[in-house]
């Protein structure tokens, strides 16, 4: 099994440890073939908190290509960002690539814009107060799928951390994002920091908050592509038991696991 991570985190962050080095050494060592930076990245107005300031996003280009360059023998690196997408930002996403040289972009929709413009933090059940919004949710991830900037979706189910019953939503907002996925050709990632977390209870049994199984029951029906990844904040997590149990999750699941993009 070749062993890649295309979702990887730094201290720059602020809720991450480690340096860019730190998880070279780390995949070194673990004997992955591919490892994917793709720290949250920020905006020009420094919007949104839990990630770089946006004076830190040249450093941290310069320094994943002088490790790209300093380790092309022993490992591929790549050169991406997790980022939201709003769809008032599309100048911003095409500089990010095209004159600032990100290789990949991985969509980790951890707030949408909803239709009064306003942002909705996922996590917030303030914010999210129903399933309904899940709905709203499913809907950014199909239009983020059909601008082709993203190849990967991260945690596609995060939305299943929150303490919602399972309901007809739930089922409708699956299928919108399955569907989209299919239409694309986009991969959804099975995150294996959603198995750090640990399985608590929840109104539809003990479970992972994600990977959800009846989001994924769904997946493999469809025989979507999937991407396994780890989501890592620590260097010690770059390849971990939560990633071997992801494995073993997806073969049990049936899913169709793919390594490149």
């Amino acid at each position: 099994m070749e062993r890649t991570n295309y979702h990887t985190h730094t201290k720059r962050c602020k809720h991450a440890g480690g340096t860019e080095l730190d998880y070279v050494k780390a995949a070194l060592e673990k004997k992955l073939s591919v490892l994917g930076f793709s720290d949250h990245a920020p905006y020009p107005d420094d919007r949104m908190g839990m990630r770089m300031d946006y004076a830190e996003l040249k450093s941290y280009i310069e320094e994943v290509l002088r490790l790209k360059e300093q380790y092309r023998k022993e490992l591929s690196i790549l050169l991406g960002l997790e980022i939201e997408f709003d769809p008032r930002e599309m100048d911003y996403y095409y500089q990010l690539k095209e004159e600032m040289g990100i290789e990949y972009l991985l969509l980790g929709q951890h707030a949408y814009i909803d239709k009064r413009g306003e942002t909705i933090n996922i996590y917030s059940l303030e914010q999210t107060k129903d399933t309904s919004h899940y709905l709203e949710y499913a809907n950014s991830l199909k239009d983020a799928m059909k601008t082709g900037l993203f190849p990967v979706i991260a945690h596609p189910d995060v939305i299943f951390i929150n303490q919602m019953p399972w309901d007809k939503n739930c089922e409708e907002a699956c299928d919108r994002i399955v569907e989209a996925a299919l239409l694309t050709n986009t991969i959804l990632e099975f995150n294996g920091n959603g198995i750090r977390r640990g399985k608590i209870q929840y109104e539809d049994g003990v479970r992972y908050p994600y990977p959800h199984e009846r989001f994924w029951e769904k997946v493999a029906k469809a025989n979507g592509k999937t991407m396994i990844n780890s989501d890592c904040h620590n260097p010690n997590h770059v390849w971990d038991a939560c990633m071997e149990e992801a494995y073993q999750l997806a073969k049990k699941w049936g899913l169709q696991v793919v390594n490149r993009f």
